[in-house]
């Protein structure tokens, strides 16, 4: 039987069935380079490309305003997709500019006291480290860090000890920066409900790279970024925020977007999570994220998973068998996010070296892990990302290349 495939590479005759050939003809950056940076920032399909640079010929051509007035229906569905992607609803999503700023409104609303309590892993990416920190200097609130257990996720055990009536945050990072670790944030959201603490879930390195259900994993708040796995360009985060929270959070910030006057001495919040919204944006970007994220959705987060995380499964089993490559990944459940040192050979000498063969990875960086890097002294790392798009003969070939400069 003949399958009809769609610019997307979904086989319409077989749900959830990606046409990997499909997909990388609809790459552009495929026929050059061979791209683990998924976790750094990913290459734009060819649909979203095309999104973009049309709403950016529209501002050339009518003006920025009216360019934004003749994409608003593109706009709006921006939101609906990005709910359909998290299992929310559309007003309760906010968009921003990056994923730090959208976790940092969230944050910063969460009015605490002297003696709240602030409750996160080990696993926590360097900018909330260093937000958790200002905000226990200007509150006095108390920061609380709970360590991994044997396997290298978060404790759940030292976190339900650490919980007690001056609990105000739980703080998450999903999936970290580094270690390739999938943290149980189900487990931590049914924690955080029986202590009626808001739940602050960091899910950038998870959007586009396998299924979120907000109402599953029991988080108040999640944010995550366009970059990553999702596909969308540079310049893009977004927030979801729960009911529960809304009700709970003092915005830090209030301008146009936000709120209205009242005509006199007051003002009214706008309705939903664009209450944390600012007035400026990119509509480029904007466009571009919904066109990233429509495609992800009718890919099938459940197939982008499913072969993602073999992937990362394959290259991290590979290196293992690797004489001279240690890999320094973490978790009983691990991602596409797959961390390893090369004897004799400092992680950017690696990188370089692979980006001269075409290969595109990252590394590490101490700063951006500050509790982990306290724990285990590893970083920096080599950081390979595989998604979806990416083929065996791609790991193959990295493994191969490693491994001439493991025996260099």
């Amino acid at each position: 039987m003949d399958h009809a495939r769609d610019a997307s590479g979904v086989e319409s005759a077989a749900k959830g069935a990606i046409d990997v050939d499909l997909v990388r003809a609809g790459t552009p950056g495929c026929a050059h380079r061979l791209h683990l940076n998924n976790a750094g920032a990913a290459l734009l399909s060819q649909p979203t490309l095309d999104a973009m640079t049309g709403q950016l010929r529209l501002e050339a051509q009518l003006g920025g305003y009216e360019a934004e007035a003749a994409a608003r229906g593109k706009i709006e569905d921006t939101y609906a997709a990005l709910a359909e992607l998290v299992g929310g609803r559309a007003e309760q999503i906010a968009l921003f500019d990056n994923s730090t700023h959208a976790w940092n409104a969230a944050c910063y609303s969460i009015p605490l006291r002297p003696g709240d309590r602030i409750i996160t892993g080990n696993d926590e990416y360097g900018s909330s480290v260093l937000a958790y920190l200002q905000i226990a200097r200007r509150t006095g609130a108390e920061l609380v860090v709970i360590p991994n257990d044997a396997t290298g996720q978060i404790d759940l055990d030292a976190l339900r000890a650490e919980i007690d009536e001056r609990t105000r945050i739980i703080g998450l990072t999903w999936v970290p920066t580094a270690s390739g670790l999938v943290n149980p944030a189900a487990e931590v959201g049914a924690i955080a409900r029986a202590a009626d603490a808001l739940y602050l879930l960091d899910a950038t390195q998870v959007v586009g790279q396998f299924p979120i259900d907000v109402a599953t994993i029991g988080c108040d708040l999640l944010n995550g970024t366009g970059r990553k796995f999702l596909r969308g360009p540079r310049g893009t985060g977004f927030l979801w925020v729960g009911d529960r929270a809304l009700a709970r959070l003092d915005p830090f910030v209030v301008e146009i977007r936000s709120a209205t006057w009242d005509g006199a001495r007051g003002f009214t919040f706008a309705p939903g999570a664009r209450r944390f919204e600012s007035w400026e944006n990119s509509y480029v970007n904007i466009v571009g994220l919904g066109s990233a994220v429509r495609q992800a959705l009718d890919l099938g987060l459940a197939a982008i998973g499913e072969r993602s995380g073999r992937l990362g499964a394959l290259l991290r089993e590979q290196l293992d068998q690797v004489p001279g490559i240690t890999t320094h990944d973490l978790g009983k459940r691990r991602c596409a996010i797959v961390t390893a040192a090369v004897d004799g050979h400092s992680p950017a000498e690696v990188a370089g070296r692979l980006a001269g063969d075409g290969i595109n990875v990252s590394t590490t960086v101490a700063e951006h892990t500050p509790f982990d890097s306290e724990d285990r002294g590893v970083h920096p790392l080599v950081r390979l990302s595989p998604h979806y798009y990416n083929t065996e003969a791609e790991i193959d070939r990295t493994v191969a290349a490693l491994a001439a400069i493991a025996a260099s």
